[in-house]
């Protein structure tokens, strides 16, 4: 590697850091090695190509363009602690993963001009794994459960909203949800 594309890569990882918390390297390798994974299967769950992968992962490429594969890192970011502090099985995981392969990223507020696979009116899954991802897009876990803390003394109802779609189960959030129905 030469002196220039040295300092192109340099530059890559410094916006990486800036975007992302971290190089883009360094966050894959954890989560591979949280999740029990390798670079194609990282890839697919990502919705990325391998050499795609490997092109943010060595600096070559800055930055995802993709929203929705963004949502889907801060999704497996979130996984990976939920497998650490023993709170999701390595079972768990891998179905969670097959979720997060299939998540369209994007919030309920767009509209992507894609139907859900029924065909109809998105499923109540769907919609509650919108409100985690929205909610998981813009904090993580433990900021919104601080948050929750925070506003339960006065608002309640609001903190749990909080604890359970921004870091509970999705099953405990489709029963919230269904429960909160008129």
């Amino acid at each position: 590697m030469d002196a220039a594309q040295q300092e192109a890569t340099a530059r890559a990882r410094e916006l990486q850091r800036s975007w992302y918390g971290e190089p883009l390297g360094a966050l894959f390798r954890r989560l591979i090695d949280d999740l029990g994974l390798n670079q194609a299967r990282l890839a697919a769950v990502l919705g990325l190509s391998a050499p795609m992968l490997s092109q943010l992962m060595s600096g070559q490429r800055a930055k995802i363009g993709n929203p929705a594969v963004v949502q889907r890192v801060q999704a497996l970011q979130e996984l990976a602690g939920q497998v650490a502090d023993g709170s999701v099985s390595a079972g768990e995981a891998t179905d969670r993963m097959e979720e997060i392969k299939k998540s369209q990223g994007g919030s309920v507020l767009t509209n992507t001009g894609q139907t859900s696979t029924t065909g109809g009116a998105p499923t109540v899954r769907r919609v509650v794994r919108e409100i985690q991802s929205l909610l998981r897009s813009v904090a993580a876990a433990g900021d919104i459960i601080d948050a929750a803390n925070s506003l339960a003394p006065e608002h309640p109802e609001l903190a749990e909203f909080l604890r359970v779609y921004g870091a509970g189960r999705t099953a405990d959030a489709i029963a919230h949800y269904e429960g909160h129905q008129s």
